[in-house]
């Protein structure tokens, strides 16, 4: 579902429909409800939102306001022909793509004359559809009648991958740091010690120890710095004692 502020919806809209609707929704079905949100803790978010997506028993995507990250995150889910609910709100036109699957509409305004009926039809629907034998239509790949995608037994990122996937996290944060500061007032910023420690350099820079040196910087993430060296890059913690001992060219 939509995580942050939709244009056309009040501040914490989306926020609300998840506590009020989807959650007593799942819980009334048997499930324990989870938002992509709830559980950051890892290095690389979007693995986790992956794994999360390809790994529940169950999913509810809410496809108000046509978010384009909800239906991308939509079309991992049905790749792998996994099952999942499908709603939306009665303000939003239906998607043409995927129109003959069943989708559940929902008044957005809460209403509480309204909004438990909302919730035992959701309910419902995740205990027909988590029970269902596949008799139902519940993706694109059923009603094409294709082979949905497997995943690979073991998977392996390269030093690359995982320098890219390093640098998405940071404009991902800085972006939410930017989408935040739009909806609050100006208020002094004060730096951690870790957020103090990546102002030391400039990108680019050539970084030494008295031991030699150590190679060009080319990233900062929130626990260390990413250096390029013949080719080759390293990560090197704040918390490395020889970390101290940078000096820049």
């Amino acid at each position: 579902m939509p995580i942050s502020d939709q244009e056309g919806y009040e501040q914490g809209h989306f926020t609300r429909v998840y506590n009020h609707l989807l959650k007593p929704a799942c819980e009334q079905a048997g499930f324990n409800a989870v938002r992509a949100d709830d559980e950051v803790k890892a290095n690389y978010i979007v693995i986790d939102m992956i794994k999360k997506i390809l790994d529940s028993d169950m999913v509810v995507c809410d496809l108000s306001s046509k978010n384009p990250n909800v239906l991308y995150e939509l079309g991992l889910r049905q790749a792998f022909n996994k099952k999942v609910v499908l709603i939306k709100d009665i303000k939003t036109t239906r998607i043409f793509d995927i129109q003959g699957l069943r989708t559940i509409d929902y008044d957005e305004t809460l209403r509480i004359d309204k909004i438990q009926k909302n919730v035992n039809e959701i309910s419902k629907a995740l205990k027909e559809t988590f029970e269902s034998q596949g008799e139902d239509f519940n993706s694109l790949i059923q009603l094409l009648s294709i082979k949905p995608a497997v995943l690979p037994h073991t998977l392996e990122i390269s030093k690359e991958s995982t320098l890219i996937l390093d640098a998405l996290n940071n404009i991902s944060n800085q972006l939410n740091k930017l989408e935040a500061g739009k909806t609050s007032k100006p208020k002094a910023v004060f730096y951690n010690k870790n957020e103090a420690e990546r102002m030391k350099f400039r990108m680019g820079e050539k970084l030494f120890t008295p031991k030699g040196s150590l190679g060009k910087l080319v990233d900062i993430h929130s626990d260390g710095i990413f250096v390029e060296s013949e080719g080759k890059v390293n990560k090197i913690l704040f918390s490395d004692p020889d970390y101290s001992e940078i000096l820049p060219f």
